[in-house]
């Protein structure tokens, strides 16, 4: 038997997809149609004796999450779970918390994965390599490779060729270790929770030792990265299973994007009723575009690549829509375009407007680059990024929005270019 723990975080983590995080939890943003977390419960439930996936945060239990958890059981019919940490853990914290639900029904190996990563998530494939390397006792990190410069921005992995072992292991290490990086998907045994007990026991003498500790300082607080694997790389317990299908993190909103268009992609050979297609009084279509069954389109509008339109949405006569999220309920009025952004839910672009952003694509000349998590300033100036509308805006007609972040509940009532409009 498996299970399956899905870590999502809480509400002062993903400040980085700001202002969209405002309205809906991060885990259930809308990617390629669904929401982000719902790729990953699709995936572990494709798993023949996959018993159970528990979601392990410190969001409150809110209608949105309780609703799209029970969406998600009817629709997989498999038992999903939310565990509600009373703080902030650790991505190790939290599991251990948790060891008793994760380990009640005794399975005999679970999957632990961060909700922000977009992949095709070889699951059956980590479990086959796993009893390749024939000792039941060892865990696998999911890995692939980036290039030399990005790869200091994740966790890297240093192996032996000959067996997959991990022999070294460097979270975000400040020069070149490994151009293997970790992939924020991994295949335990019960047996980690030994390693993560010795970290806690350690953790609860030096908080004795240090009376006076200030609260932060739990000794629940235990991260899987720098203080379980960097102890276990060179004890032939811990290997990584390299992958070279896709998959990238999702931190920044115009990650989203990027990660909507490898979905979609996917789409034709895992679901491909979820992709539009050209049809008699349809709109146009170009390249791949999900449309919700609810949304209204004109037929003169002209549609895609890599676009997703939410539930509700009414778009006018020769719209043209290019790699873009619409929310539900935003209304695009005719003539109106929209590229490379985000529009919020129950956001409205008038008559003739033109909102555009600048995609923050990996490189398409590497076939090992990432996606950037480019910080929101640089030299003093905001970065050139998506353009994304918060809810309820309003963009007037004829003007142009470039490169700009506007938050809720604002109606503008001129252009704006490289600002964030509070």
């Amino acid at each position: 038997m498996l299970k399956a723990v899905i870590l999502i975080g809480g509400p002062q983590k993903g400040t980085r997809f700001r202002p969209l995080s405002f309205e809906v939890p991060k885990p259930l943003f809308p990617v390629a149609g669904v929401p982000m977390l719902q790729h990953h419960i699709e995936a572990c439930s494709k798993l023949p004796n996959m018993k159970e996936i528990l979601l392990i945060g410190f969001y409150q239990p809110n209608e949105e999450i309780n609703r799209f958890l029970s969406c998600a059981q009817q629709d997989f019919k498999i038992s999903i779970r939310y565990l509600q940490e009373y703080a902030a853990l650790g991505t190790g914290g939290g599991i251990y918390h948790f060891r008793d639900q994760i380990l009640s029904g005794s399975p005999e190996a679970f999957f632990v994965m961060n909700a922000d990563v977009c992949s095709e998530f070889p699951l059956p494939e980590m479990l086959d390599f796993q009893k390749e390397h024939g000792d039941a006792y060892s865990f696998v990190i999911l890995g692939t490779t980036a290039n030399r410069k990005q790869s200091l921005n994740y966790g890297c992995i240093v192996e032996n060729e000959q067996t997959d072992e991990v022999l070294h292991y460097v979270e975000k290490p400040s020069t070149f270790v490994s151009d293997i990086i970790n992939c924020g998907i991994y295949l335990f045994t019960p047996e980690i929770f030994q390693h993560i007990g010795t970290v806690f026991q350690k953790n609860q003498q030096d908080m004795l030792l240090e009376e006076q500790s200030n609260g932060w300082h739990r000794a629940e607080v235990i991260r899987l990265e720098q203080d379980i694997f960097t102890a276990l790389a060179g004890q032939g317990k811990l290997y990584v299973y390299k992958t070279d299908r896709f998959w990238s993190q999702i931190k920044s909103a115009g990650s989203a994007i990027y990660a909507s268009r490898l979905y979609l992609n996917q789409y034709h050979t895992t679901h491909p009723e979820r992709l539009a297609t050209n049809r008699e009084g349809g709109p146009k279509t170009r390249g791949n575009v999900y449309i919700h069954p609810t949304a209204n389109i004109d037929p003169t509008a002209v549609l895609g690549p890599n676009v997703s339109i939410g539930t509700g949405v009414t778009i006018g006569a020769g719209v043209r829509v290019r790699e873009s999220i619409i929310l539900h309920g935003a209304t695009l009025q005719d003539h109106s375009c929209v590229l490379n952004s985000i529009v919020g839910w129950g956001s409205t672009i008038g008559k003739w407007a033109r909102v555009e952003g600048t995609p923050s694509d990996p490189n398409p000349n590497d076939p090992y680059a990432k996606i950037d998590s480019e910080t929101l300033f640089r030299d003093g100036k905001l970065t050139p990024s998506i353009t994304i509308l918060g809810c309820n805006v309003n963009i007037p007609s004829e003007v142009i929005i470039l490169n700009s972040i506007v938050l809720p509940h604002k109606d503008l009532n001129r252009s704006f270019k490289n600002q964030i409009i509070l």
